[in-house]
């Protein structure tokens, strides 16, 4: 049976030991949403081994240098949201086991993403991912059953929120026949609703997916997701016609960095991927639309807005882990402190320097201490070789 929680305080600052930056601080007028993004989903304990070789083979036993273990799966993008100061709800179903237990404490307390829409229940246990990261790639093993509850029935009527942030799926539209969803919901209350999209296994690339598009304002699949869907040959040709059905359309292109059009500014714009050694892309994805969600609502021009999101997603994949990844405030200061100072004069750092001069004006509004990556885990300790 399920078991409400009490609500969960939104930013938590007075028991942080970090300090808080709040980017959107200048938008938090009486009568605005107290909150910034609602997001449902499935919440996964992820196990992640490092330092592995290969895969085992049959029979094989094989030890990895190192492993973490952290909230994964919907919430790798509700911890993004929170790191970057986006005031974050989360709608998810947690079973009442240990990893129940410490899934729903690590984003309740560490994280202060707000539970006040999710519930435990008993006897449901808590989905498990285990990832094992092998030369720059990842393979990973899951078990879970669906939750007991849906969205409609956790989240009720949407709060006032400034954005929603949600995947398009053929097995659970955001458009309602009869009734409408809550994602109609919210975006009929004023939230801007951004969406993603997963691979579709089956090859069939429906174009009536692209059809819930009509309650977006933001749309970011990746390249090949967005070809498939479009049917179109390039990057290029999928971002003009997803143009043609949302506001704000984004395409990510791996090491070849992203490319959008934001209709509602005119603006259009392409943005290269930072050099860096790739360690594990889990959540990359979730950091970059966190990213995105965060320069749309505090009015950012869309190039600062791509070249925010390939940093944050850059530094994401540096580090292992999924929600444990995550980049703060504080990692973001750091780097562009370290570039600065750095004193290289090559082509490639002085044009890091021009593409990101805009955070001259954020950095230094940004306290000492602000928030960095998580390194809460299971064992209380990450323990992978060369986390900081």
């Amino acid at each position: 049976m399920p078991h409400q929680q009490p609500d969960v305080p939104l930013t938590g600052a007075a028991d942080r030991e970090e300090q808080v930056y709040d980017p959107l601080a200048s938008l938090r007028t009486p009568g605005a949403p107290e909150l910034d993004v609602l997001i449902w989903g499935t919440v996964f304990l992820d196990i992640i081994f490092t330092g592995l070789d290969a895969l085992p083979e049959d029979g094989q036993e094989v030890w990895a240098d190192g492993m973490g273990s952290c909230p994964g799966g919907i919430a790798n993008l509700a911890v993004a949201a929170r790191r970057l100061g986006l005031r974050t709800s989360l709608a998810a179903a947690f079973g009442d086991d240990a990893y129940g237990d410490f899934c729903w404490e690590t984003l309740a307390d560490n994280e202060h993403v707000d539970l006040s829409r999710s519930q435990r229940f008993e006897g449901w246990h808590s989905p498990v991912t285990v990832s094992m990261a092998v030369n720059r790639d990842r393979g990973m093993v899951s078990h879970g059953h669906a939750p007991p509850l849906g969205p409609a029935e956790l989240i009720g009527t949407p709060p006032p929120t400034r954005a929603v942030m949600v995947e398009l799926s053929e097995q659970r539209p955001l458009i309602g026949d009869s009734e409408p969803t809550w994602v109609q919901q919210a975006q009929a209350a004023g939230s801007l609703v951004f969406a993603d999209v997963g691979w579709d296994p089956s090859g069939r690339w429906s174009t009536e997916v692209l059809d819930q598009l009509a309650v977006c304002h933001g749309f970011l699949p990746n390249a090949g997701e967005a070809m498939a869907y479009t049917r179109t040959s390039t990057p290029h040709e999928a971002l003009y016609a997803l143009a043609d059905r949302v506001p704000l359309a984004v395409v990510t292109n791996g090491e070849s960095g992203a490319l959008a059009i934001d209709s509602a500014t005119g603006e259009e714009a392409v943005v290269p991927a930072l050099r860096v050694p790739a360690m594990d892309p889990t959540g990359a994805g979730d950091v970059f639309g966190a990213s995105i969600v965060l320069g749309t609502l505090a009015g950012w021009p869309l190039q600062q807005r791509l070249a925010f999101a390939a940093l944050c997603s850059s530094l994401s994949v540096q580090q292992f882990g999924g929600s444990l990844a995550a980049p703060g405030w504080g990692d973001i200061a750091d780097w562009w402190t370290q570039r600065r100072a750095s004193g290289d004069a090559s082509s490639y750092h002085q044009s890091l320097l021009r593409r990101y001069a805009f955070l001259d004006d954020l950095v230094p509004t940004i306290p000492v201490g602000a928030g960095r990556r998580a390194t809460a885990t299971i064992a209380r300790h990450v323990d992978v070789e060369g986390y900081p």
